[in-house]
């Protein structure tokens, strides 16, 4: 199939099985599951009381902060990933040079955002947790789910920052199309009189 603005030809079919090999595909898919085990760790697991406290308060030294942001921001990405996987699969579709250098432009600079995101979810729940005080969850419940926001918030800088890239190599193609079209446009000559 000939490759044309970084994509399929334009008004080409939609092929599933071709569109979920490729590499942007699985690392989407990858980090919509990474927010989903974020979100669902904190949400589930990531309040916990003392014994004597009928009040429950986050597993992150007890800083409500730090579930707000785990939960606000794998809600965000989760949302965020379903609707660029939607684009991807409508990006063949897109006739129009410029609209495709749009919607890749907007992958990219999303992309790094919700790497350096997670990178910032990372280092603040690693923090919290690693300050969080023994005597503030003596039954250790919820240990795990709390290990693994902050390893799942550690892969998600990964995922999103390669997606980044992946859409800087098309945003090449695509910028490459587009100076092709501006010098070897077909014209027409003149006709003879």
């Amino acid at each position: 199939m000939e490759q044309a603005y970084g994509a399929g030809k334009a008004g080409g079919t939609f092929d599933p099985i071709t569109f979920f090999q490729q590499p942007q595909a699985i690392l989407r898919i990858v980090s919509w599951i990474f927010s989903i085990v974020i979100f669902g760790c904190i949400a589930n697991e990531g309040y916990v009381n003392r014994p004597d406290e009928v009040e429950e308060h986050c597993i992150f030294n007890r800083n409500q902060n730090a579930c707000n942001y785990a939960v606000g921001m794998g809600t965000l990405a989760f949302l965020c990933c379903a609707a660029f996987m939607a684009l991807d699969v409508y990006f063949p579709q897109i006739s129009s040079v410029k609209d495709r250098k749009k919607a890749v432009l907007a992958d990219i600079g999303i992309s790094a955002f919700w790497s350096f995101v997670w990178f910032v979810g990372f280092c603040f729940l690693a923090n919290q947790w690693q300050v969080a005080k023994p005597e503030d969850n003596p039954l250790k419940a919820g240990g795990d789910a709390a290990r693994a926001a902050i390893t799942f918030a550690f892969f998600s800088i990964f995922t999103w920052g390669v997606l980044a890239l992946l859409a800087l190599e098309r945003l090449k193609k695509v910028s490459f199309q587009e100076e092709y079209d501006k010098l070897f446009t077909p014209h027409t000559p003149p006709p003879f009189v």
